[in-house]
């Protein structure tokens, strides 16, 4: 009887306060995941989508080579991973909230002149201010989301969001492929009413950061340093079949590119905040898992790049039915996603990783030695197009927990953006690779000879991460404390 008494003050006291405010929480949390999503969306797919424009884009600007038009990916990944880390430690310094805000912003406004672009210069030039707003976005956005969420939601929000992505990634080539049938431009112009609403939204519901951080300025001239080197090589590989590969040409742009690599690591030594904090390569985990990221990610990029392109030009698909073409496995992304930590789990990380590249590898294999330009889809591209999604999901998945195992809790956000930017680099140098790879054929015959070159290497390149992966056996198993 004492017990009900005491029990019905308290419930006439909090009935009519606490569910409003509780549905007000809600609400703006809601509200902030919708934003967060909006702008991690629009840079997932503004990276992918253009592949599936290639042809589109050969047909608008006339006279324009395959190795001119992977700029429109190559700045974008460029400076994507260059300015991931700057910009996420400039939000921190002043404001996270303010700097995922101009983000978003200057992304939606460059979207906008993307699609009024002229010629292929004014195309690349304004995907470079995307790419600029999105390293401003992604890294800020987690940093929001962690904000937003009691601890004991946090876990959650993050796979959610992580998820999000992946789905983006995974219906990137049907929604490309969509929208290049109406226009290549639509692709672009997709992004301004996300943009806007999600402009409107977030200066009312994001978090403001409680205690910015301090310390010195990021390391620009690092960035800008990192980006002469990468863009130099992607230069060197994209042109060398037309220049020749011991012309001086040749030569000066990898001889730009060793000297910006060398001035970038000089900088990231003498640096307080560099670019790439030289400390986290001596764990050994991080090491590996950031040389296995880049070298797998250079086979993905090939790979994504290549099939597009045989699709499109070799058989004559239209963007959608390309897009279609790849479905298969894309859509087995985002549900295998969530199975990969039971599999590491039973199987270890090495192995979950290991399969994953050779899923990769012979998915290329296949590619390569069905290629013909009468083949069936049934029989050559299908079963490539689902083994290297599932590959790439496996390896992706997995290594984020090898990448952050060892790291000391105040390296956890620099680390994890560090590996997104070498992740970028990743994309970047295998797009140019494959160009190298294929050359300049003339006729269907040198066409279907070219392309089987390239999955060749882009094969080779898919087995040496397998072997890389394998290294991963011999690291310490994982502590408690990095498990917790």
């Amino acid at each position: 009887m004492a017990q009900s008494v005491e029990e019905l003050p308290t419930t006439k006291v909090a009935a009519p306060v606490a569910p409003p405010e509780d549905r007000s929480v809600a609400r703006r949390r809601m509200l902030t995941f919708l934003v967060l999503c909006a702008g991690f969306v629009m840079t997932q797919l503004d990276m992918m989508i253009v592949n599936v424009a290639f042809p589109a884009l050969e047909h608008e600007f006339r006279g324009s080579t395959v190795a001119g038009l992977s700029w429109t990916l190559n700045a974008y990944t460029i400076v994507f991973a260059a300015l991931l880390v700057p910009a996420g430690r400039l939000s921190d310094r002043s404001s996270r909230k303010g700097g995922f805000l101009i983000g978003l912003g200057l992304f939606t406004v460059a979207s906008t002149l993307c699609a009024i672009a002229q010629n292929v210069p004014e195309l690349v030039a304004a995907r470079v201010l995307q790419a600029a707003g999105a390293a401003a976005m992604v890294p800020t956005a987690l940093g929001l989301l962690l904000a937003a969420y009691p601890a004991e939601k946090r876990g959650g929000a993050i796979r959610a969001w992580t998820a999000v992505g992946g789905i983006a990634a995974a219906i990137a080539p049907i929604l490309g492929g969509s929208l290049v049938n109406l226009d290549w431009r639509w692709i672009f112009l997709v992004n301004l009413p996300f943009g806007i609403a999600a402009l409107l939204v977030g200066r009312r519901v994001l978090p403001a950061n409680q205690e910015p951080a301090t310390g010195p300025v990021p390391d620009l001239f690092g960035a800008v340093f990192l980006i002469l080197g990468i863009a130099s090589l992607a230069l060197g590989l994209v042109k060398a079949p037309e220049w020749g590969w011991g012309s001086v040409n040749f030569v000066g742009a990898i001889a730009v590119a060793v000297a910006s690599f060398a001035a970038f690591f000089v900088r990231s030594a003498r640096h307080a905040h560099p670019v790439l904090p030289l400390g986290l390569l001596k764990l050994r985990s991080f090491s590996i898992a950031n040389v296995l990221a880049l070298t797998f990610n250079i086979a993905f990029a090939a790979m994504l790049f290549s099939f597009m392109l045989w699709a499109e030009t070799v058989w004559g698909y239209s963007a959608l039915k390309t897009g279609l073409a790849l479905a298969p496995g894309t859509f087995l992304m985002p549900p295998l996603a969530f199975s990969v930590g039971k599999l590491v789990k039973r199987f270890g990380v090495t192995a979950v990783i290991t399969t994953g590249c050779v899923l990769l590898t012979g998915a290329l294999a296949w590619w390569a030695a069905l290629a013909a330009a009468d083949a069936s889809y049934w029989s050559m591209l299908l079963p490539g197009a689902v083994l290297a999604p599932v590959g790439t999901i496996l390896v992706i998945t997995a290594l984020v927990g090898v990448v952050t195992r060892d790291l000391p809790a105040p390296s956890y956000a620099t680390g994890s953006a560090v590996n997104m930017m070498v992740r970028q680099i990743g994309l970047t140098v295998g797009v140019s690779v494959f160009i190298a790879a294929f050359g300049t054929p003339h006729g269907v015959a040198e066409t279907v000879k070219a392309f089987q070159h390239g999955w060749v290497v882009t094969a080779a390149l898919a087995g040496a991460a397998a072997l890389v992966a394998l290294l991963l056996a011999a690291l310490p198993k994982e502590t408690a404390a990095a498990k917790g």
